[in-house]
């Protein structure tokens, strides 16, 4: 598991679930960051997302960062101090809530995502109940997908993931509702 630096005094989270320490993103956080999202074992499902370079990671941080003007985006989650992954809930388009999280293979199949998942469901829905929460992701990343459902989204869509260097590749689309035909067309962007 990478190690990452250990919270400096003060440096509290923003949140907490059973196992996880959630902080909002920062600019320290870049390391650590890039350590996950440049693990081509990380990106298993999709491995042309695999942040190749560092300024990629700093370009996605400062989004992060500033999705937080929202009232709610992604955290750095924290385990014991040591950075295993990122996730949560951020606004999309003024349309919905993006549901989305990657933690580190070491961190996998230990419930974190679906705890995770579970405080941001909650949090997006105390901030903006109007708004669905939406989990796209690919057909074949079966973990993902029981997540989704464990947070109590069903399935809105199946296609064509436009974009996607493989044209065979399949998109889901889960959320907390039915989605009209704006939101549904929101989540294909």
């Amino acid at each position: 598991m990478s190690t990452s630096r250990k919270p400096a005094q003060g440096d509290l989270p923003e949140d907490r679930t059973e196992q996880l320490d959630l902080h909002i993103p920062q600019t320290s956080d870049l390391q650590d960051l890039h350590r996950l999202y440049s693990d081509p074992r990380v990106w298993s499902h999709l491995p042309s997302g695999r942040f190749a370079d560092i300024e990629t990671t700093e370009e996605v941080l400062s989004g992060w960062i500033s999705a937080w003007e929202s009232g709610l985006g992604t955290w750095v989650a924290r385990e014991n101090g040591t950075t295993v992954g990122h996730g949560g809930c951020a606004l999309r388009q003024n349309t919905f809530w993006n549901l989305g999280y990657r933690f580190a293979p070491e961190a996998q199949g230990r419930g974190f995502a679906t705890e995770l998942s579970l405080r941001a469901v909650e949090r997006a829905r105390e901030l903006r109940p109007d708004l669905p929460i939406v989990a796209y992701l690919l057909e074949h990343n079966e973990a993902s997908a029981a997540v989704a459902r464990k947070v109590g989204l069903t399935l809105q869509h199946r296609g064509p993931d436009a974009g996607n260097p493989d044209p065979t590749a399949i998109r889901l689309v889960f959320a907390d509702r039915t989605l009209d035909s704006t939101e549904l067309a929101a989540t294909m962007r």
